[in-house]
């Protein structure tokens, strides 16, 4: 297809206003740069806008999973089960703590696991089930809590703070979800630890980073996990630089060998901003996935569902499926729509198709439900930065190229 103008769509451009730039620009000047009071208040503000009791910053979501994994006393011996389709840091993350690797696939027609073949994947070895909620909408948490509650009577806890749960502890990946709702309740609020992504492409973002929570209900000691989280990110250093600066207070130790994962007061900065901005985000994004929706309704394309009576999604990227295509198509559309200016993306490709899992001796023919998800699925550009007319332009395209097939 040659260009007819010189229209650009782009996939996922941050949304930074001068509010960040202004808010990034005093934190350079106010001389604290690394850890400090922007990072204590943004986390306080996630644990406000989350609905919990805590929340703690850090580099990436990569990062908290990793370390909630560590805290919760994962490792040799263990098992940990997430979904075939999914990005890579949901699953490199058990083979960083020495667990072994469990993926499910999906379900027929749907980009969550099989909650049927979750039931079966669970053994006296499963430690963590780590749900991913896609796109932004939160996965179906009762029939995950039904799976592990059938297998409760085989659950072999390790430590105390397993002993707490009793069962299998549910760690979702939420990397896309932050301001996702399901059956009334926030992401943040069902699953027991909730790892989110503030990573450049995403909703709201820091340029790098993430956060984690907890929820409120299962009587753990939030001062002491808080700092769990503090000593694993930090060295292992009983007191962070910001504690250090009080008057005398140089003293510390090292409690163990631990890891440097810390959010900075920079990147903090800029979350302050964003999550003020956040719910007015979160409107545009419906607004542009609503005008998505009607403009393909007439090709009968397969999108993803982001808002029903039972959920609302964070709308953070918009998925199709072309029916009856396949990978080499797949990717021909792409191609052409990158021609016209449009930039479209693949979420995902299944992780036995890649070649680290492959080398743990997964096989993308024992996962064809996710397989078939992935061969026919495009993202479209879905961003705040986008105007309905850049959805109609896109919806045009798209059309034409598909009509042409």
């Amino acid at each position: 297809m040659s260009r007819t103008d010189n229209k650009v769509i782009p996939f996922s451009p941050p949304d930074i206003t001068q509010e960040e730039i202004a808010e990034v620009i005093k934190a350079l000047e106010s001389g604290w740069i690394t850890t400090g009071p922007r990072t204590k208040e943004f986390e306080r503000k996630i644990a406000e806008y989350v609905g919990v009791n805590r929340a703690v910053c850090l580099n990436s979501a990569t990062a908290a999973m990793e370390m909630t994994l560590r805290i919760l006393g994962v490792g040799p011996g263990d098992e940990v089960i997430t979904t075939a389709y999914t990005y890579t840091a949901s699953a490199s993350v058990v083979s960083h703590v020495g667990a072994k690797l469990i993926l499910v696939d999906t379900a027929k027609d749907s980009y969550e696991m099989d909650y049927n073949k979750l039931r079966e994947a669970i053994t006296e070895k499963t430690k963590v089930i780590i749900p991913v909620d896609i796109a932004g909408r939160m996965c179906d948490y009762a029939a995950i809590y039904r799976a592990v509650e059938d297998k409760k009577e085989i659950y072999q806890a390790k430590n105390d703070i397993q002993k707490q749960f009793d069962r299998v502890i549910v760690m979702a990946d939420a990397a896309h979800a932050l301001g996702a709702e399901r059956s009334g309740k926030k992401c943040g609020q069902v699953a027991d630890f909730t790892c989110y992504s503030f990573h450049a492409v995403k909703n709201l973002t820091t340029a790098e980073g993430g956060a984690v929570v907890w929820r409120n209900d299962r009587g753990l000691d939030d001062d002491w996990i808080y700092q769990q989280y503090m000593l694993y990110s930090l060295h292992g250093q009983s007191k962070d630089a910001l504690a250090k600066t009080q008057k005398g207070a140089w003293e510390y130790d090292i409690i163990f060998p631990a890891y440097k994962c810390n959010m900075t007061d920079i990147t903090a900065a800029i979350g302050l901003v964003q999550l003020r901005r956040y719910d007015d985000l979160l409107k545009k994004r419906e607004e542009l996935i609503e005008r998505y929706n009607e403009g393909l309704l007439e090709i009968k394309i397969d999108s993803l569902l982001h808002y029903s009576d039972n959920y609302t999604s964070s709308g953070h990227l918009y998925f199709v499926r072309v029916p009856g295509i396949k990978e080499k198509q797949r990717n021909e559309i792409i191609v052409q729509m990158a021609e016209a200016g449009i930039s479209c993306n693949v979420h995902y490709k299944p992780l036995p198709m890649l070649t680290a899992y492959q080398r743990l001796g997964f096989d993308i023919d024992e996962y064809p439900n996710a397989f078939r998800q992935y061969e026919n699925e495009i993202t479209l550009p879905l961003n705040t930065l986008m105007t309905t007319s850049d959805v109609d332009y896109v919806t045009q395209k798209f059309k034409a190229i598909i009509n042409a097939l």
